[in-house]
């Protein structure tokens, strides 16, 4: 998985694509079973690719923002506008709670500025779940383009990272018809100062090139095992790993000049090779419940796989009661295997006895600053309802260490402990099993944030 030949598995490239054939070729050799809808064991990916526009400015008064500095365009036919903004909140609307943003406002022929995210939170999953809401919402009063104000936790060269190279969309996402209407985010060094120009009526120039777009091929590699309880084998436990990574510097930027390729060993080729190795052990002595073996795509474009995957499920989600994911940056203690999302759900007990099994000390939701839980695929089923922790190979903090190899060209498979990699292997496979036979249905803690949409999902009281 790590190999030079793959080129760092990223998603839309033809070594991707090898990637997922060489999963299913496993999967077939391990004798899972295929879904409906995932001919091959491959679920195929409405992909396209999306290139920023190479020029773009927006000046509000004396103010001007940059393309691919502080003003990033994510989407939008070529345009040139001279006229006014009008400030819209959050851009927001919720008729039951009688809430809307662009309620008194002309935005006939404007820009809408409004705050990033949503009212119900400014994390990178609510941005992204609400962006095409509102860009729907600001383009039915008749704006000309919408943009907002960022004021995420994570860093803004993390995110123009993402947004200001060529990057993945599913084709779902969006109609032609809103292709053309201009989204853009700007990083004001003062907001406030920002939305008061607005306010007061300062002319708006807003500027760009386009975005384009094309059609690209990739899939999720998904198979199954039946569980051999009579009545458990209706209850399905989703086992999940990215087998995606970031590529090479042609496509990423980045390297060195004697290495072009991000290998992507520790994310996530331990965790494939971690989900590969549980399908094994479990198509051979299958647990009480089905466990369905998920590797999914485009983790590195934004979680994009497993959001599909969510949203077109190949066994319905009220029958898949938990998601176990493994995902990894590194790791710097090979006497620990960490657990992200411990005391959120039931299943903790199963989970510690696997790692100490293996004799391996657990490390409880590490790093809780870095909001990991949110970060990996297990929270595309969680915001579903479905219970979910991840498991990733030993670590405190976001350390000096990890970072040295985490999306770097020295993340190749010749650096790692394989006898660690074996250990955190076995734990993972043991905690899959143990989770899949423990009597009690896993369910989320009382009062933990997705409880309530876990008992919608699973009709509960």
């Amino acid at each position: 998985m790590a190999s030079d030949e793959l080129k760092g598995r990223r998603t839309g490239t033809e070594e991707n694509r090898r990637a997922a054939r060489f999963l299913a070729g496993r999967f077939e050799e391990f004798g899972l079973l295929e879904l409906e809808g995932a001919p091959g064991y491959l679920q195929p990916l409405p992909f396209r690719e999306v290139a920023p526009p190479e020029i773009g400015l927006l000046e509000v008064g004396e103010a001007g923002f940059r393309q691919g500095e502080d003003l990033l365009v994510v989407q939008g036919a070529p345009l040139e506008l001279h006229g006014e903004g009008v400030f819209a909140g959050y851009g927001w609307v919720d008729s039951l709670a009688g809430r809307d943003d662009f309620e008194g406002l002309d935005c006939r022929g404007k820009v809408v500025f409004v705050l990033g995210g949503s009212p119900e939170g400014r994390g990178l999953r609510d941005l992204f779940r609400a962006m095409e809401k509102k860009r729907r919402w600001a383009s039915e009063r008749g704006a000309r383009a919408l943009v907002e104000l960022y004021q995420l936790p994570m860093p803004w060269p993390f995110f123009r990272r993402y947004f200001g190279r060529k990057r993945l969309t599913l084709g779902k996402d969006s109609t032609p018809q809103d292709d053309s209407f201009t989204h853009a985010f700007v990083n004001a060094p003062d907001k406030g100062a920002l939305k008061l120009k607005i306010k007061a009526g300062a002319p708006v120039h807003l500027k760009h090139s386009g975005t384009s777009k094309k059609t690209l091929s990739a899939a999720n590699v998904v198979g199954w095992v039946p569980g051999s309880d009579s009545l458990l084998r209706e209850e399905f436990i989703l086992v999940t790993a990215h087998f995606d990574h970031v590529g090479t510097t042609a496509l990423n930027g980045g390297g060195t000049p004697e290495d072009s390729i991000f290998n992507g060993a520790r994310d996530n080729a331990i965790g494939t090779v971690a989900l590969l190795n549980a399908a094994y052990h479990l198509a051979h002595r299958p647990a009480r419940r089905s466990v369905v073996f998920l590797a999914v795509n485009a983790e590195e474009m934004g979680l994009l796989g497993s959001s599909y995957y969510a949203e077109h499920p190949l066994v319905p989600l009220e029958k898949t009661v938990f998601n176990l994911n493994t995902d990894g940056a590194g790791y710097t203690d090979t006497t620990l295997v960490a657990f992200v999302g411990m005391g959120r759900t039931n299943a903790d007990s199963a989970l510690l006895s696997a790692a100490r099994a293996q004799g391996l000390q657990p490390v409880l939701n590490p790093a809780p600053e870095q909001n990991l839980y949110e970060r990996s695929d297990n929270i595309s089923f969680s915001a579903r309802g479905v219970p979910s922790v991840s498991i990733s190979p030993g670590f405190r903090e976001m350390s000096k260490e990890i970072m040295r190899h985490y999306h770097q060209v020295t993340d190749e498979a010749d650096t790692l402990d394989f006898q660690y990699v074996t250990r955190f292997c076995r734990v993972f496979a043991e905690a899959v099993r143990r989770v899949a036979d423990q009597t009690e249905r896993p369910f989320w803690s009382p009062g933990d944030p997705f409880e309530a949409v876990g008992k919608a999902l699973y009709h509960l009281p």
